[in-house]
């Protein structure tokens, strides 16, 4: 089993910057390919950017450039850091952890970009 909990979210501007993180507990971390997803209002959830157990990372061509995934095994985390934010990135980001057939999804973290 693994727990996971997003924190980082909030209100901003656009062109402002937001780091969002994601702990996770009860499992070996280091083995899960960990992704953040986001659902916008009224819209399906999609995948924000990935990051395996090695340290490959993959970003959505609607962010790529602007966000990067990270992660720290030590601290069982992982790490969203999105910059220039847009109003179209408004939304809920969620963190999703893999390995086979095993997932698991946060909670949720509100992002909204507005002036």
């Amino acid at each position: 089993q693994v727990q996971l909990m997003e924190s980082g979210g909030g209100l901003v501007q656009p062109g402002g910057s937001l780091r969002l993180s994601c702990a996770a507990s009860g499992s070996i971390f280091s083995i899960y390919t960990m992704s953040w997803y986001r659902q916008a209002s009224g819209k399906q959830r999609e995948l924000v950017a990935t990051i395996t157990s090695g340290g490959i990372t993959n970003v959505a061509d609607s962010v790529k450039g602007r966000f990067t995934i990270s992660r720290d095994n030590a601290k069982n985390s992982v790490y969203l850091q999105m910059n220039n934010l847009k109003p179209e990135d408004t939304a809920i980001y969620y963190c999703k952890a893999v390995r086979a057939t095993m997932i698991y999804w946060g909670q949720g973290t509100q992002v909204t970009v507005s002036s």
